[in-house]
């Protein structure tokens, strides 16, 4: 498969041959203190462009992870790994971390606010014996503040944040959206943080703690909905599949099926008016201005669709992009992975599962020309590298085994 001309081979990523993710992060040591989604998001960005990751986990209770290592979710977020399995409420698996701690380049943790002070593991005691730490925590509502000590959720994140208001169609009452956005979006904030740490760093030699939080990445993730209100004062309401400035744009019925059509500005219009064989609707009262189409979106939605529906999604999608205006299929999960562009870019790699054999994760969605990530390693097992992590900061083999005597590890 030939990549576009000035791209890399994207299905060259999913045969890696160095046995690391990738170089591109190489070096770096983070303490992964992270659980359930939005901490361990952040991590896994470190892990797929090559950071030595360490998961610390405790000796027991898999449930902290939200599922079984051998589920799906647990499989794809913490791939790139190595476990090392610490009791940081004992004396000896603390002493432990914060050895770690001093040889660390970044930790993150997504605890409430409080807990990491209580273990006496917070930035500012650690930054004391290593100024160069980079300290990355995600909260549910931030660090501090008047809620701050609510348990964080995504659907709470999403209903507190505005997008539940604007999600489903109207009248309908709110609805969440199909995936984890305020985790996904918190954890990609904090990975940013932490690059932006490091560019930081390598100037000043100093490290600095990082907060965001799934209420903060929601409100940003409101973008030009949010700005509707500060500047104009504008609440936005639902519009379902309808998008609520660019009309007519969202989901039309098909001979056999449906797709989204998006016409965004004039000139796309009168592309429009074009393709559908009604050049009259660009000089029409009710159509010819964007204002005028949102006045009368109903009556011009049920115009077109009386028009979509005397062709396949196919025949429909080819006229379209053939002229210009951005169209495409609704597709289920099985039916994007299918997608022959999807395969190009190499979005599934494969991976060799050590709780269900071969499989295939979701790649990163970055393509980088000299330092591209892999996925080099499957999830590992709970204290996989327990010994090894712990001789590499000086420990004995006979204090490894009182440390696994006392539970400690």
């Amino acid at each position: 498969m030939t990549a576009p001309t000035g791209q890399p081979d994207a299905t060259a990523t999913q045969s890696p041959e160095t046995g690391v993710a990738s170089t591109a992060l190489a070096g770096l040591r983070v303490l992964d203190l992270t659980r359930v989604r939005s901490g361990p998001t952040c991590v896994r960005q470190l892990a797929d462009w090559g950071a030595d990751v360490i998961k610390i986990e405790a000796p027991v209770d898999e449930a902290q992870f939200g599922g079984p290592r051998s589920g799906p979710d647990f499989q794809n977020l913490h791939r790139n790994k190595r476990s090392l399995t610490l009791d940081l409420k004992s004396a000896e698996g603390l002493a432990a971390f914060k050895r770690l701690a001093d040889t660390a380049d970044i930790i993150v943790e997504n605890f409430r606010p409080g807990v990491k002070s209580r273990l006496g593991i917070d930035y500012d005691r650690l930054s004391q014996t290593n100024p160069r730490l980079i300290y990355a925590s995600i909260s549910g509502f931030g660090q501090d503040g008047p809620l701050a000590d609510r348990p964080g959720f995504d659907q709470i994140a999403q209903g507190m944040g505005g997008l539940m208001s604007i999600t489903g169609e109207p009248g309908t009452g709110p609805m969440r959206v199909g995936i984890p956005i305020a985790d996904l979006c918190a954890g990609l904030f904090a990975a940013q943080g932490i690059l932006i740490a490091l560019y930081e760093r390598a100037a000043s030699g100093r490290g600095q703690w990082i907060q965001t939080s799934l209420l903060q990445a929601q409100v940003f993730m409101l973008d030009f909905q949010a700005a509707r209100w500060l500047m104009d004062g504008v609440v936005p309401k639902q519009a379902g599949n309808n998008h609520p400035t660019s009309i007519p744009t969202g989901v039309f019925k098909t001979a056999d099926g449906h797709m989204n059509i998006a016409v965004t500005g004039n000139q796309i219009w009168s592309k429009f008016c074009e393709t559908m064989g009604r050049a009259d609707w660009a000089t029409d009262d009710r159509y010819a201005t964007a204002s005028a189409r949102s006045e009368h979106r109903a009556a011009l939605n049920a115009e077109i669709e009386a028009i979509t529906l005397t062709a396949t999604t196919a025949q429909w999608i080819d006229k379209f992009n053939d002229a210009g205006v951005p169209a495409g299929e609704i597709n289920d999960i099985g039916q994007v992975f299918a997608n022959p562009q999807v395969r190009h870019l190499g979005l599934a790699q494969p991976v060799v599962s050590q709780e269900r054999g071969a499989t295939e994760l979701v790649g990163q969605p970055i393509l980088m020309s000299r330092t591209p990530s892999h996925i080099a390693s499957p999830p590992p097992t709970a204290g996989q590298h327990t010994a090894e992590i712990l001789r590499d900061v000086g420990y004995s083999d006979a204090e490894i085994a009182a440390m696994k005597a006392s539970g400690a590890i």
